[in-house]
């Protein structure tokens, strides 16, 4: 049983949330309030749903540094800006869906962050990188390319799209335990310490090939259009 607590200005919400969640036997909603005391003891707890603006015009960042020293946390916002949600993801954030999101995407998206994986969705995944200018990271700094291996690179690139090791290592055709080898690799040369580190810097990366891309193109008077996302809730460098 999966213990949550769920943090929202607005009381309809929480009720709301709180209902959709019931149907889900492994989930259970144990606390909520409209501010993070109002939750208790959040020791008990395995997941946080945080809503990114509680009553204030600047986003509850410091509310999701604080909670994530000691639970996972799952921002649930109205808003998809690419700010809002690189800035939830520095903060500590294991995850971030939008309030239209699909009952059975929240669900899954509690599930992915409680049992230690990092949630976010396809869509959220391509409005970041298609906002990016060419050149920049996703947080609008200059480019810092950092050289990974081609497998490393297709390991990333997995991770950040949702597939377990076990996944990678079978479309890659490789063991499972070399996959382990790349992740740590790759979090050594990008200095990821966590899995929503692991994210970003895949979000950044591909970022940066766009505008790679996108630079090449306009050499041979070519337009490139960024690719469809990917489907579903990215887990990333779950096992």
């Amino acid at each position: 049983m999966i213990a949550v607590g769920i943090v929202d200005d607005h009381p309809v919400v929480r009720v709301g949330l709180s209902h959709v969640l019931a149907r889900w036997p492994e989930i259970q909603v144990v606390s909520s309030g409209a501010t993070v005391g109002e939750l208790g003891d959040t020791a008990s707890l395995d997941l946080v749903m945080l809503d990114l603006y509680l009553g204030e015009d600047a986003p509850a960042l410091a509310e999701i540094t604080l909670l994530a020293g000691s639970v996972p946390v799952l921002v649930i916002s109205a808003s998809a800006r690419p700010a809002d949600v690189l800035g939830a993801i520095r903060a500590g954030a294991s995850g971030y869906l939008t309030k239209d999101c699909p009952p059975e995407l929240l669900a899954a998206g509690a599930l992915t962050v409680a049992s230690g994986g990092f949630a976010l969705t396809g869509e959220l995944a391509d409005i970041i990188r298609s906002a990016c200018p060419a050149g920049t990271d996703p947080d609008g700094g200059a480019a810092a390319p950092v050289s990974l291996s081609p497998r490393e690179e297709q390991t990333l690139s997995y991770l950040a799209r949702g597939f377990t090791h076990a996944q990678i290592a079978t479309r890659l055709g490789i063991r499972t335990s070399t996959v382990n080898t790349y992740v740590e690799r790759i979090r050594d040369k990008l200095q990821a310490g966590n899995k929503a580190d692991l994210t970003r810097a895949a979000l950044t990366r591909a970022a940066l090939t766009r505008g790679a891309q996108a630079r090449a193109g306009q050499a041979r008077g070519v337009r490139t259009v960024p690719g469809p996302a990917p489907a579903g809730v990215a887990r990333a460098a779950s096992r």
